[in-house]
């Protein structure tokens, strides 16, 4: 049985897609020159990726002044949000403290990253209920 077409980005996908995030609507020279500052890419695969990518809904396309102009479909915090929501529920059983004890235990935080997220938990505290004491 064919497996389901995913919506996710590839890596390819992400490359092209920061470039847009970065840059807004722009053309495919635009976002050829930007990828060939890494590596050599065709124009020809840029432009068979873009159409995979609008069919997956992940970038629209307008007419402009010299061809289609590229955009975006999706901000950058949804495509984050989609992809880590879905790490979350594979990888870590759906269990974000188990993602963060993962980054600790592989010393993916640094002392600075701990405390940002020490501060974010502390200002995102639900309030205490009435009457509960702390």
């Amino acid at each position: 049985m064919a497996r389901r077409a995913s919506k996710q980005p590839t890596d390819g996908e992400l490359e092209i897609l920061q470039i847009l995030w970065e840059s807004g609507p722009t053309e495919l020279k635009t976002i050829r020159d930007a990828l060939q500052r890494e590596r050599p890419v065709a124009t020809t695969t840029i432009a068979t990726m873009l159409g995979v990518m609008l069919d997956k809904g992940l970038v629209r396309r307008a007419n402009g002044p010299r061809g289609y102009r590229w955009s975006a479909a999706m901000t950058r915090e949804t495509a984050a949000r989609s992809m880590l929501g879905k790490i979350v529920d594979r990888m870590f059983d759906g269990s974000a403290s188990l993602l963060v004890a993962h980054l600790i235990d592989d010393g993916k935080l640094s002392e600075s990253e701990r405390k940002k997220i020490e501060s974010l938990l502390q200002a995102h505290k639900p309030p205490k209920p009435k009457g509960e004491t702390p």
